[in-house]
């Protein structure tokens, strides 16, 4: 039976190879509701889309692929070092962005979740966060942070480096963070470390 009560959004997020998917992957199999933006970001320019289309207009034809979607590693080639293109990507994608995820986490509400996750890289950069109920923060230590880069994006380490450097650092997200998952081990540890703060989250916003 759903509750007409507002249920909390959560906001997650983390240092890049973190953990955050694996994190969301587990609250999904507890039930919990999860709006995830980069999911939205794509879906906002899929193929057929008015994003799409914007796109196409702005940056020329050359931006889709033969079967019509977004080639993302031209489009990221394009604005890559460009603080004027990317300016332009952003004013047609963070609008679009922004009203699919309100319409998404509202849609949230109406079901069974005991609360629901917002799963934003940038949450804490572009300062979500303060609209937040609490906020989770999925931490690695450099390391790790690199082994895993290298091995998904096989990058090496100078690369992942500069990727890495080009985030805020790390600790500052966790000083905001009233939740931190240090995902230094493997998926059996992260899956009890996740469990036990959704655990925390339920009871802090628990009707009474």
């Amino acid at each position: 039976m759903r509750e007409d009560r507002q249920k909390p959004v959560i906001g997650l997020t983390g240092g890049i190879a973190s953990g955050k998917s694996a994190v969301a992957k587990v609250l999904r199999a507890l039930g919990v509701a999860v709006v995830d933006a980069d999911q939205l970001a794509r879906e906002v320019v899929a193929k057929g889309t008015e994003g799409l289309a914007e796109l196409i207009r702005e940056f020329g034809e050359d931006v889709v692929t033969e079967t019509g979607e977004l080639d993302r590693e031209r489009m990221a080639g394009r604005v890559f070092g460009n603080a004027e293109a990317r300016a332009r990507l952003n004013a047609i994608t963070h609008p679009r962005i922004a009203a699919l995820s309100m319409a998404r986490l509202a849609e949230m509400q109406t079901t069974d979740t005991p609360y629901v996750v917002y799963e934003v890289p940038l949450l804490v950069e572009s300062g979500l966060h303060k609209s937040m109920a609490a906020t989770i923060v999925v931490a690695a230590d450099p390391d790790t942070q690199l082994a895993r880069m290298a091995k998904r994006d096989g990058l090496d380490r100078a690369q992942a480096q500069t990727r890495i450097d080009a985030q805020l650092p790390l600790e500052e997200k966790v000083a905001i963070a009233d939740y931190v998952i240090e995902n230094n081990g493997g998926l059996e540890e992260l899956e009890a470390l996740t469990r036990d703060v959704h655990r925390q989250i339920l009871e802090r916003f628990q009707p009474r």
